[in-house]
């Protein structure tokens, strides 16, 4: 390992006080089949996979992301990322810093274009406890309202509304946070039977959504009682089971809607609610617009 890879991310202690992101740029993606020049970058990336399989290759490693995952990309370190999927691959990427800690005036100034560029300039990690740095995990698998964060962050940073700035830092606050909380638990020494149960149970969700999932399906599934597995739940997700699978079938309303051409009953059906009313009254709570609104408006966009 080089010199400089060793130096980079740098990581300093700081406290949850002092995080304030900036971002720097958050657009979806499609890239052919075929691997991107290497790099490094100024600041950090996520890189959430929509669609097929991609990679980034670190210090000789190559690590792959599957639909559904995402990869972050440490400021500093030489990587170059590949679109695997033939034949192209559906992507979300943020640029963002922590501690709002570097000056990005145009995309040209995210990636380095000098030889030995000086440490001042990357953007800082920075850790506390009880989280391990988020730079120790390449591979990350958000969980569905992460996923709806970056989805609302990006559309926020296109559209720029006023105040942009400031709902873009609160919406990576909270994606940091999930991400965090999963590192955390994948870097605990012995983490508890039922947590192993509920990453499991939490994956079931993903692709079973329509499931009724209640909190007395979740305590059976688990083996608990109905509050020791809503705490539990809530602990690892920030939100109780009925909230955090709503979260998936938004997000996949949303895709369907923007990605089919299928009705909005049928939308209804497959995503797990018994009419097309409930489904539209519930869309419109979370987004603010009814079902036929919102693909009107993702296809002029």
């Amino acid at each position: 390992m080089s010199e400089i890879e060793q130096t980079f991310p740098v990581r300093k202690k700081i406290p949850f006080s002092s995080w304030s992101p900036s971002i720097h740029y958050a657009q979806h993606q499609l890239l052919n089949t075929g691997a991107l020049p290497a790099r490094r970058i100024y600041d950090f990336e996520l890189l959430y996979v929509y669609r097929g399989t991609a990679a980034t290759t670190i210090n000789g490693q190559r690590h792959l992301a599957q639909q559904g995952q995402l990869l972050f990309i440490p400021a500093g370190v030489l990587h170059q990322n590949e679109a695997v999927s033939e034949p192209s691959t559906h992507f979300l990427g943020i640029h963002f810093d922590f501690l709002n800690d570097i000056e990005v005036q145009k995309e040209d100034d995210i990636v380095v274009d000098q030889p030995s560029p000086a440490a001042e300039a990357f953007a800082v990690e920075p850790i506390w406890e009880p989280f391990p740095a988020l730079s120790q995990q390449v591979v990350y698998t958000p969980p569905a309202a992460c996923v709806q964060f970056m989805e609302q962050l990006t559309e926020e940073f296109a559209a720029r509304p006023a105040g942009y700035e400031l709902m873009c830092r609160s919406l990576m606050l909270h994606i940091l946070v999930m991400l965090l909380r999963q590192s955390r638990l994948r870097y605990e020494d012995a983490p508890s039977q039922h947590h192993r149960k509920l990453l499991k149970l939490i994956a079931q969700m993903e692709t079973e959504y329509a499931l009724d999932w209640t909190n007395k399906y979740v305590a059976k599934q688990l083996g608990l009682s109905i509050d020791h597995a809503a705490k539990l739940f809530r602990e690892l997700t920030g939100l109780p089971p009925h909230a955090y699978v709503q979260t998936i079938r938004h997000r996949e309303a949303r895709r369907l809607l923007r990605e089919t051409d299928l009705s909005i009953e049928r939308i209804g059906e497959q995503l797990g609610y018994a009419g097309i009313h409930y489904f539209s009254r519930l869309f419109k709570k979370y987004e603010g617009i009814a079902p036929t609104e919102y693909r009107k408006l993702s296809r002029v966009l």
